[in-house]
């Protein structure tokens, strides 16, 4: 592969244990990225690392709870040495607490904005002003298509992805004049442990409302994410990127 190569950038990827987030970490690190992963599972963590140094890339961990705002802060400014300047972040952590609006608490309201979105302001805003100082970033928050059409149960979830991209957008503005883009992704139904363990009937029906006819794979949204953090796309800037087998049209 000859286009979209990351050598000489360090990412850093919120979520990066399991799913979506692994699968953009293996996509970042193939195309030569140096990565830090955070996430609350530090024991799923150091076994990305550790494949990850296995395949000859550059990686580290960060134990980041996105709940705790005040603590994320602290810990993006200790940074192991070699990786404190962070290029290209993936905002990817997030939560689910779905129920129906009148059933809905407010913890669990409270829950899924302080993670989904408040969590991204924290890391964003951390990093944001060292990518100003070298005139270079890519910032990439994964979001979904429940916050560009709603879903359901998910007034919390959805609510707190479509503040994502209200948020992205409002940066690529501020953000431009000092090269650096900011985009989003958003997801449709991918293959994931959740939806491995629904019924077949069920998992048949979801690929049904995909004109694509299939769910999306994690490899999927990974590629999309290696695209927007190359230099290929450094004129994309304040993009919602629809990864959703054309569900959301």
């Amino acid at each position: 592969m000859t286009g979209f190569r990351l050598e000489g950038r360090t990412a850093l990827v919120t979520g990066a244990s399991q799913g979506i987030g692994e699968a953009v970490a293996r996509t970042l690190a193939s195309r030569g990225a140096r990565l830090v992963l955070a996430a609350r599972s530090v024991d799923k963590l150091d076994a990305l690392a550790e494949a990850l140094t296995a395949g000859g890339a550059e990686a580290t961990v960060v134990p980041l709870d996105l709940a705790d705002a005040e603590a994320t802060a602290a810990r993006l400014k200790a940074l192991p040495e070699g990786f404190e300047a962070i290029d290209i972040l993936v905002n990817n952590a997030g939560i689910t607490a779905d129920n129906l609006l009148v059933r809905m608490s407010l913890q669990d309201w409270d829950r899924v904005l302080a993670t989904n979105l408040t969590g991204t302001f924290a890391v964003t805003k951390a990093l944001a002003r060292g990518m100003m100082r070298r005139k270079f970033g890519r910032i990439i928050s994964i979001s979904s298509v429940s916050g560009l059409m709603g879903n359901p149960g998910q007034a919390n979830y959805s609510a707190a992805k479509a503040g994502l991209i209200g948020f992205s957008k409002s940066l690529a503005r501020e953000l431009a004049g000092r090269n650096i883009t900011v985009n989003v992704v958003a997801p449709g139904f991918i293959e994931t442990a959740m939806t491995e363990n629904l019924p077949e009937s069920a998992r048949s029906e979801l690929a049904a409302s995909i004109p694509l006819k299939r769910l999306g794979s994690v490899e999927d949204i990974a590629a999309a994410v290696g695209y927007l953090a190359s230099d290929e796309a450094g004129y994309v800037t304040g993009h919602v990127l629809n990864v959703s087998g054309g569900l959301y049209i």
